[in-house]
């Protein structure tokens, strides 16, 4: 027995789809902030703290990160992959490496902060929207 909502006669399988794909989106984009926590820390901490070691052993360390990353990045992709399409899926990617990055660029790098940082992120708002446009 199916209830009809009040708004416009919908059914309640649609508000539970939406809600179902909206969840869906929430897993994946917070896979994928956890997972860019770590490919952040793997592509540039040794610049920082293990630039007095032997590049083998910040090659070693990194991978050991990079690992990481993959436990919860192929997870992240495979659950979004089911409600956005690969250019959306890439777009939010990059999105979020770029929220990762600047914090990490700022606070555990020290870099100072420029209008680059501005400029890069309205970049990356245009791409969104032209990516996610109906």
């Amino acid at each position: 027995m199916e209830r009809r909502l009040a708004l416009g006669g919908r059914k309640d399988s649609v508000r539970e789809s939406l809600f179902y794909m909206n969840l869906t989106i929430v897993k994946a984009v917070l896979l994928l902030v956890v997972s860019n926590v770590f490919m952040t820390f793997a592509w540039y901490a040794h610049l920082r703290d293990l630039r007095a070691k032997p590049l083998i052993v910040a090659i070693l360390v990194s991978w050991s990160v990079a690992l990481l990353e993959y436990v919860f990045q192929v997870p992240a992709n495979r659950i979004g992959s089911g409600v956005l399409t690969l250019p959306q899926l890439k777009i939010i990617q990059e999105v979020i490496t770029l929220s990762v990055f600047v914090p990490f660029a700022l606070f555990y790098m020290k870099a100072e902060l420029s209008w680059n940082y501005l400029g890069a992120a309205l970049c990356m708002v245009g791409a969104v929207f032209f990516i996610f446009r109906g």
